[in-house]
């Protein structure tokens, strides 16, 4: 009669892979809200970086802004479409069945996305307040 533990389970531990798969759904909400924003983000980067004066960098991420702000949405949509499509074909769940049960991750990514959009326009549009 033995008094140790059985130990984990098969399949269960950080050995797995359990952890990564909701911080692959937050790294492709960071992406894809990045590149949502890219219009202001780009030129202030620029700016802090000295690239740039903060000046140019605002009428820059203004005239992106004011123009081409859905090119860039629909731009940050797109890579979570397609980050998303590609993560699910790695884990062979690319089907509607498989999307069914991704869908806690998937609303996950879209909501690190979501979130990292007004985030980085809130910042963008802090910063030019002292342009």
């Amino acid at each position: 009669m033995s008094t140790a533990s059985p130990g984990p389970e098969p399949g269960a531990g950080a050995g797995t892979g359990t952890r990564r798969r909701p911080l692959a759904a937050v790294r492709i909400g960071l992406v894809s809200g990045l590149v949502g924003i890219l219009c202001c983000v780009g030129p202030t980067v620029l700016a802090l970086l000295g690239v740039v004066s903060a000046g140019t960098a605002f009428v820059w991420a203004t005239g992106l802004y004011d123009g081409y702000a859905w090119w860039f949405r629909l731009a940050g949509l797109a890579v979570l479409v397609t980050l998303v499509w590609w993560s699910l074909r790695r884990k062979r769940m690319c089907s509607l069945d498989g999307a069914r049960r991704a869908k806690a991750k998937i609303a996950l990514a879209l909501g690190v996305a979501v979130a990292t959009y007004g985030v980085l326009y809130g910042v963008t549009t802090w910063l030019g307040t002292f342009a």
